[in-house]
């Protein structure tokens, strides 16, 4: 595993039901998404993000993936707490959303877990408390000596899936408080709308307080991959459900005119995400062949990659009713398709990189990023879709045991 930016971040498939019916675009912006985290990590094993010009430096940010991700969680999770506080009506029952979000994650991780450390660290199959640590989704919280960079060869990227983890468990103790609070202004739904945007903006404030305590009184790097640190992102796609749930509660009202002018200019968000992208790929981010940030890097790259995943996301999430050219990118049967088996690819690739290397006899930080990128990708979407099919859509039936 590259030692200059971490491994990047899950592409966990949600369910978002809106007055059109399910956002089929966001399959789209997970698709980009997931494969930008593929094309990341096979451009850093080759070396080619770790080379001098703007090239390596563009591929050397595709860690900002990992704010997409995360946005979307916040999104498509969040929704259905949002219109419940705006509409004064119960949220969703928590013992549910929670079989709901372990039954759609585990199984398929798990058997990820079991692949990697049977081919690359069979001397630790008989140590129980790393794979509970495993299994559950706590290794961000104490390495072991053994471990490669953020986790066993195979699994670095999954300290992302830690983090989701830990959102999906506050969830609904995030929700619950922000809709006391709301409830306080009054049972209108603009007030409601405001307080809760207040509350989030509060949560998103605690990563930049995070990053703070990080770096002082001394620079600890292991707190930079625990949830607080990505607060922010999960509040961007938060806010864009609370601006979902009060545009169809009052679609005249502040967030139907924003709702009305993103989807009016869709290209004018992409392009603002573009040139976030292209600034958090110059210096101000930090050093890239380093991969020890400063404090005020670590602060400009949580502006930057909140502005990519927000901008990119909302002209999706905002979409009206109906075809639209947007629709039609991102919310084609191939852009769904790769959304649907995004998890996969997000838990096998480093598997298959490290299998194509081995196969190949390749030396990381070599190799031609082409050239390794075309076969590491038809590997990883093999393994995603035979996953999807066999573990995933089955294990999805056993949602039918808790009663929504």
């Amino acid at each position: 595993m590259p030692p200059v930016r971490p491994a990047v971040g899950p592409v966990v498939r949600q369910e978002a039901a809106g007055a059109g019916g399910r956002l089929d675009a966001l399959d789209g912006v997970r698709a980009v998404a997931s494969f930008t985290v593929l094309v990341y990590h096979v451009a850093n094993e080759t070396g080619a993000a770790l080379r001098e010009g703007f090239t390596g430096a563009l591929l050397s940010r595709g860690d900002v993936a990992v704010p997409i991700f995360f946005a979307l969680s916040g999104l498509l999770l969040y929704r259905p707490f949002a219109a419940a506080a705006l509409g004064g009506r119960p949220a969703p029952r928590t013992r549910a959303y929670l079989w709901r979000r372990a039954v759609r994650i585990l199984p398929a991780y798990w058997l990820v877990v079991a692949a990697a450390l049977l081919l690359w660290s069979r001397d630790h199959l008989t140590d129980a408390w790393s794979w509970f640590k495993l299994l559950t989704l706590n290794q961000n919280y104490s390495a072991e000596p053994w471990w490669h960079g953020l986790g066993p060869k195979g699994l670095a990227q999954m300290w992302s899936l830690s983090v989701e983890a830990a959102f999906y468990v506050a969830l609904p103790l995030i929700a619950a408080g922000a809709a006391a609070f709301a409830r306080r202004g009054s049972a209108d739904a603009d007030r409601r709308a405001r307080r809760l945007l207040a509350c989030l903006g509060a949560l998103a404030a605690t990563s930049f307080v995070w990053t703070l305590l990080t770096h002082y009184p001394q620079y600890r790097p292991q707190l930079s991959i625990w949830p607080p640190r990505s607060a922010v992102y999960f509040t961007a796609g938060m806010a864009l459900a609370v601006a979902l749930a009060w545009a169809q509660a009052r679609p005249d009202g502040p967030a139907g005119r924003f709702s009305r002018g993103v989807a009016a200019s869709p290209g004018s968000w992409w392009l603002v995400a573009a040139l976030a992208y292209a600034v958090a790929a110059s210096p101000v981010t930090g050093d890239r062949f380093l991969g020890v940030e400063g404090v005020w890097s670590g602060l400009s790259e949580l502006v930057l990659y909140t502005v990519v995943a927000f901008c990119l996301l909302a002209p999706a999430a905002l979409l009206p009713p109906g075809d639209s050219p947007v629709r039609r990118l991102l919310g084609n049967p191939v852009m769904r398709f790769l959304g649907r088996i995004s998890y996969g690819v997000f838990l096998w690739q480093f598997v298959a990189i490290y299998a194509w290397y081995g196969f190949t006899g390749q030396q990381p930080f070599t190799g031609d990023l082409l050239a390794n990128l075309v076969p590491v990708t038809a590997l990883t979407v093999g393994l995603a879709t035979l996953t999807y099919l066999l573990v995933e859509r089955p294990s999805q039936r056993l949602n039918a045991l808790v009663r929504r």
